[in-house]
């Protein structure tokens, strides 16, 4: 991506209250202590860590970091595409050491930036390449994954869509809710783009507004409003639901695939370590910490987002990363928030 592009993309933070509302709902921690990892050497030192998680959820693995390794952390939390932006625009007088950001699109405008620097092998390896960056300057960290959400009473499984184009059809009239001003939904189509073009994008987006897609704010709205069948199925991220049927295991919703769409990808929170960065051996110390199979069990268990290394099980009735299939798509290159606002706007659905 050209400087411009990201320039407009970062700029986009300042304006995009009006027309994005954010994953509400990103999901929030319940319990502050993922187990207890065996801990890198305590170091004495500090990391600046510029985080676009927020810090009910991020912050009680941060304070354990602190707690068992004496790297003491200053921790800047805020939304990740200004974070982004502030990380560009103080240059190499950033005080930022770690860039931790929701989606993989903001970590890959960074990179593009050339404001990363490579992880080692050791750190990159513990994760599938799929995602983590093919030049080896991010990494993720929890996963998650576009689901349909349907209601169990209204459609029997035999009749669920293989392909977002499914939903297009005359039989879905009506039927189906999506989050057009949601952060994980621009991010789907974001992928959308990238996956099957422009054209086919904007194809897409203005069939499902003729079809009278129903809109909601966010992922929540959408589940509630499938539960009590108001629509029959909703476009969502993958750890909404978990979170209804703890509190009603009844709730008749349950989770559907698309095959190889955009449909069914599968986004990250990752981190970056920043080219300003003179604290790379915590820094990566950090890393590593945020990938020890207790940190990655405290997502899956707190958080319902998708473990990213080896060993460690997503949670309860969760379909595994493997069993999912999900587009090929190079994660760095959904940093273009700029271009789907505009698509979204050209279909009229913003």
């Amino acid at each position: 991506m050209k400087r411009r592009k990201f320039l407009t993309f970062v700029g986009l933070a300042a304006i995009a209250g009006s027309l994005v509302v954010a994953c509400n709902g990103e999901p929030t921690a319940t319990n502050p202590s993922p187990g207890n990892p065996a801990s890198p050497a305590a170091t004495g030192e500090e990391l600046t860590i510029y985080s676009g998680r927020n810090e009910e959820l991020i912050g009680p693995l941060l304070k354990k970091f602190e707690a068992e390794t004496g790297t003491k952390l200053n921790v800047r939390y805020g939304d990740t595409a200004e974070l982004a932006a502030a990380i560009l625009e103080e240059g190499q007088n950033s005080p930022a050491d770690i860039f931790f950001g929701q989606d993989a699109g903001a970590l890959g405008a960074l990179q593009t930036e050339n404001r990363t620097q490579a992880l080692p092998d050791t750190v990159l390896n513990k994760v599938d390449q799929r995602f983590r960056s093919p030049e080896g300057e991010w990494v993720g960290i929890s996963g998650r994954a576009r689901v349909l959400a349907y209601n169990t009473q209204e459609i029997n499984e035999n009749e669920l869509p293989n392909s977002i184009w499914d939903l297009t059809e005359e039989k879905w009239r009506g039927r189906v809710g999506w989050a057009p001003t949601n952060g994980s939904f621009q991010a789907f189509v974001t992928a959308l783009r990238e996956i099957e073009g422009e054209e086919r994008a904007l194809e897409w987006l203005r069939a499902m507004k003729a079809n009278g897609t129903q809109s909601y704010k966010n992922n929540t709205t959408i589940i509630e409003a499938v539960g009590r069948g108001e629509v029959e199925i909703g476009l969502v991220n993958n750890y909404y639901l978990p979170r209804f049927k703890a509190e009603n295991p009844n709730l008749p919703v349950a989770h559907h695939y698309t095959q190889e769409d955009a449909g069914s990808m599968i986004n990250v929170a990752g981190v970056a370590l920043l080219d300003a960065s003179d604290n790379e051996e915590q820094a990566i110390a950090l890393v590593e910490y945020l990938l020890m199979p207790e940190s990655q069990q405290y997502f899956a268990n707190e958080t319902n987002e998708y473990p990213l290394i080896q060993g460690v099980a997503p949670s309860e009735g969760q379909v595994p990363l493997a069993e999912i299939n999900s587009p090929g798509i190079d994660l760095s290159n959904l940093e273009d928030l700029e271009g789907t606002l505009s698509l979204l706007q050209k279909a009229e659905v913003l």
